[in-house]
């Protein structure tokens, strides 16, 4: 009786120790895993692939816009009118380009920002085609066309980026860290910071014209 009872007690230890093993085998798995992704998609030594490659990765409307300078149709497209908080980032690499706070209604039908994440990130160059003398807007990691840069757009920088949905990814704030795009987080907690003062002084100063609006009751 006593030697059944040890076997089953080392029996017992056996398995806790395997299931241990298991999971912080998974643990330390799920770890490598996404410091993989993340270096997959933040890496900028990574190559482009090949427009045969992209031909078959890419939709036929993609491949259009970021390798042959192609124009999506106004208003028709995924970003135009999306005002969720997030980054927007090259179809082609991942790179990050475009963020929401600097995201505007330019009544064109296309996604437009006053200005990139990084000056670095995105290359201008000359456009002299259909006629017209514009400046294009270019992905420096991919080489793909974005779209064009125009000086009738709001304050701070007076600029129009009018880009391409096609040629963008987006992804929501509460994603970042899961996408590999964890860095990117503080932009909008900066921003809620900033926000709850002024929504606090906002209530406080509409509470306050309430009351002074009141009349007095008899």
């Amino acid at each position: 009786m006593q030697l059944t009872y040890k076997h089953s007690r080392k029996t017992l230890w056996f398995g806790l120790a395997g299931t241990l093993v298991v999971i912080v085998g998974s643990i330390l798995f799920g770890y490598a895993q996404t410091q993989k992704k993340e270096a997959e998609v933040m890496n900028p030594t990574k190559p482009v692939p090949s427009d045969a490659e992209l031909r078959r990765k890419l939709t036929k409307d993609q491949f259009h816009v970021t390798r042959e300078g192609g124009t999506e149709t106004a208003f028709h497209n995924a970003y135009w009118d999306n005002h969720d908080a997030g980054i927007y980032v090259d179809i082609i690499t991942g790179e990050p380009l475009f963020s929401s706070l600097d995201k505007f209604d330019s009544g064109t039908g296309w996604p437009s920002f006053t200005k990139p994440i990084s000056n670095d990130s995105v290359v201008e160059k000359r456009d002299s085609s259909f006629g017209m003398e514009r400046i294009e807007a270019r992905s420096k990691s991919s080489d793909s066309h974005l779209g064009h840069v125009f000086n009738d757009g709001p304050a701070p920088t007076g600029e129009r980026f009018c880009m391409n949905s096609t040629a963008l990814r987006f992804i929501p704030v509460n994603k970042l860290k899961a996408e590999g795009y964890g860095q990117y987080l503080s932009l909008f907690q900066s921003q809620q910071s900033r926000q709850q003062p002024q929504d606090a002084e906002g209530k406080a100063k509409s509470e306050q014209q309430q009351q002074s609006g009141q009349k007095p009751q008899g």
